[in-house]
């Protein structure tokens, strides 16, 4: 297995703290060795002494009282000391590193002498003092051991989401990493999080293009079995002749009926809703809700109409398909229709919200309702009522496909008075 980030980050770290270490070290050195250097203890404490001993001795007696002060000196010391006359030159500095330092000094019988402290500044130092083995062995393991815990940690739940992938890309759906990260609070635990939902959502999807893909046969079963009976029934000339051909027609219709359905929920599921449409959503509402009073004279039933929004020239104006969006109110409101009865009323409420800049639509009625456990389904392709023969069981999950194209929202709950209420949100812009 390839474990390419495993490897960058483990010697990118390990490199680091070795560095760090070895920094540390080297500036620690440094600082040390310039404050407690032998050359400057040479210099500072000892050269100054040896040269006030010996000139004081030189002062009194001469060449014989420095001679009588070597005696009592260290082996290492005596040769350091050494007195001259002025006119011999002095070498503070040679290539074997020798150091010197001298002083003019008057001996008794007048005579000038030099006296030089020579001492040695000893071997030459490297500019990098030498690592203390203690050290190095930490900054190698140490470092090692941090690098590969941190680099396992990274790289042990990148694993795992490949391995996810892989097997969603392998067709199963099922696959979830949230247990397999465990408590982890950081972005590669959202990421796995992100990745459930992901996978989630692709089941859903894909258990709902069987399901529309079961019920869409079925639905095109029915009328075709309907229609082998009645060219059957013409084929055997039993004088139903006319009642078959228009059995066909009506099946034909049907057919006509379900396919342009389908064809609406595709352009409304795939989000085919044109952003270069500016319109009124007052017009389109007010609009629909006189086409609707048109049918709903017939069955006696009211349909009351109220707007809570800027006058029109103040109104803010919606972008994307007008089609799409009169469709989805007619479809809303022909659903109303349906389950209402003479005498009923149905509530058509416009609002705008100019704080979430949106536009709230509500369709309520005073029919049976909807069972709460139904509710949920009811956007559903192929969901129908009580009322199986009334509809396809398409307008509703038109309708929610199409707010969704619009980047809105559509939700249904029963009144507690009795009746239904759909509610319709649009964002405008």
């Amino acid at each position: 297995m390839k474990r390419r980030l495993f490897w960058k980050i483990l010697f990118a770290f390990w490199l680091t703290f070795f560095t760090i270490t070895q920094g540390v070290w080297l500036l620690f050195e440094l600082s040390r060795n310039a404050r407690r250097s032998p050359e400057r203890i040479m210099s500072e404490q000892v050269a100054p002494a040896m040269l006030a001993i010996g000139a004081e001795a030189v002062r009194s007696e001469g060449p014989a009282g420095l001679k009588a002060i070597k005696q009592n000196l260290p082996e290492s010391l005596r040769s350091s000391l050494t007195l001259d006359m002025p006119s011999h030159p002095v070498a503070h500095d040679d290539d074997n590193g020798e150091r010197a330092a001298s002083e003019q000094v008057m001996g008794p019988d007048g005579t000038i002498y030099r006296l030089t402290f020579s001492y040695t500044g000893g071997p030459p130092r490297s500019f990098l003092p030498s690592t203390p083995p203690e050290l190095l062995v930490l900054g190698l393991l140490g470092g090692l051991l941090f690098s590969a815990a941190l680099a396992w940690y990274l790289t042990e739940p990148i694993n795992r989401l490949r391995k996810g992938f892989d097997r969603l890309a392998r067709g199963d759906l099922e696959v979830r990493l949230s247990s397999s990260i465990g408590k982890r609070r950081d972005e590669i635990a959202d990421l796995g999080r992100d990745f459930d939902l992901m996978a989630q959502r692709l089941e859903q999807l894909v258990l709902a293009r069987d399901r529309l893909l079961h019920d869409v046969s079925h639905e095109l079963r029915t009328p075709l079995a309907r229609m082998q009976l009645a060219i059957g029934l013409a084929r055997k000339g039993t004088g139903e002749t006319e009642q078959s051909l228009q059995r066909i027609e009506r099946e034909a219709q049907r057919l006509e009926m379900l396919v342009g359905e389908l064809l609406a929920l595709a352009r409304a599921e795939h989000g085919q809703a044109s952003r270069d449409d500016y319109f009124e959503l007052a017009g389109v509402l007010a609009s629909v809700t006189d086409d609707a009073r048109f049918e709903a004279e017939a069955s006696q039933i009211n349909i009351r109409l109220s707007e809570d929004i800027p006058a029109e020239e103040d109104r803010p104006l919606m972008s994307g398909s007008a089609e799409l969006v009169r469709r989805t109110i007619d479809n809303v409101m022909r659903n109303a229709l349906r389950f209402s009865t003479a005498g009923q009323t149905i509530t058509v409420a416009i609002r705008y919200d100019p704080q979430g800049s949106q536009y709230c639509i509500e369709i309520s009625d005073e029919g049976p309702g909807v069972p709460d456990a139904d509710i949920a389904a009811m956007f559903n392709p192929f969901m129908r009522g009580e009322d199986a023969g009334a509809g396809l069981g398409l307008g509703l999950s038109i309708a929610s496909r199409a707010v969704m194209a619009h980047g809105g929202s559509i939700e249904a709950a029963n009144r507690p008075g009795g009746g239904f209420t759909v509610t319709i949100i649009f964002p405008v812009g």
